[in-house]
């Protein structure tokens, strides 16, 4: 038998896998104390729903997963509107759609999303430049960092951050910014990065931090706490001191790991990890660095 290159990236991820899908499933069982009327909803990868008493944020929303052999052939990625329609619905009214950095597996499904909830998405110019490849300018925003936007109950201030490089510690994958002409030209690649940013979000009296991506500028991000950190660990490994350099600034009650589910294999099917991922590390990993802090998952949208 032949295996494709996907049956080969699968393979790996689910013979590696085994202790961190049993880590997740007992980090699940750990209780996040959120207030009354809101729901955090992991979607996938570095994808969130955030709902308070029925208004809704998207936060990297990515449902449609590229297969890989889109990557390896250059197809074309735009968003599954099935895809979309079973697992990105909300409950009531979205008050935005907000993009960390523009990489395939956290962009693809913004102007889609955007567009069905008739709400606007924030992010960098590489957003706005995809935003306007749908047809959906008007609908895009670039933010300005450090600024306080006012979505419906919730308060949104991007700050500038930096993406892991995950090539060999030296490089990050599709640097630079989303430059395509036309969506018949989006293959994954093609999703450049842009500017990167961590997402603080106040919201019933409590804050939350998403970092798409486990490395930071040190100097932007505040030394100001928040209660869940939603925290990028694909690629920790790579960034020097990043557990010491991030939490002791964001003094987290919870850590929710986040970005470690195979982000080629659809929602559907069995959960696998990012190869190396070693999530079985990450509550000793925080533990050694904020004692207080509690490590928790969540389970995925399809769970």
């Amino acid at each position: 038998m032949r295996l494709t290159a996907r049956d080969i990236v699968k393979i790996r991820s689910t013979m590696t896998g085994t202790d961190d899908l049993q880590a997740m499933a007992e980090l699940e069982r750990v209780d996040v104390d959120l207030p009354a009327g809101l729901e955090i909803r992991w979607l996938g990868v570095s994808g969130y729903r955030i709902t308070y008493e029925n208004v809704s944020l998207f936060i990297d929303p990515y449902v449609s997963r590229v297969p890989l052999r889109s990557l390896l052939l250059r197809r074309t990625a735009l968003p599954d509107a099935r895809m979309l329609a079973r697992y990105a619905q909300a409950p009531g009214p979205v008050a935005g759609v907000l993009v960390g950095h523009t990489h395939f597996d956290h962009a693809v499904d913004a102007p889609a999303l955007a567009r069905i909830h008739a709400t606007k998405a924030y992010g960098s110019a590489s957003l706005t430049h995809l935003m306007r490849l749908h047809g959906l300018e008007r609908q895009a925003v670039e933010v300005a960092t450090h600024r306080p936007y006012e979505l419906g109950p919730f308060v949104v201030t991007f700050i500038p951050s930096r993406h892991s490089k995950l090539l060999f510690g030296r490089k990050v994958p599709m640097d630079g910014p989303l430059t395509c002409d036309h969506l018949d030209g989006l293959a994954p690649g093609r999703y450049r990065c842009g500017a990167v940013y961590g997402i603080r979000i106040e919201v019933a009296g409590i804050s939350i931090y998403h970092q798409g991506s486990a490395d930071l500028q040190d100097a932007e991000l505040p030394n100001r706490a928040v209660d869940v950190f939603l925290a990028g660990v694909a690629g920790r490994q790579v960034t020097p001191r990043y557990w010491e350099r991030v939490l002791p600034k964001l003094d987290p009650r919870y850590v929710v790991p986040t970005h470690y589910d195979n982000f080629f294999s659809p929602l559907g099917k069995d959960l696998d990890m990012v190869r190396n991922v070693a999530l079985t590390d990450i509550p000793a990993e925080v533990r050694r660095v904020a004692g207080d802090a509690q490590v928790a998952a969540l389970p995925r949208v399809d769970a």
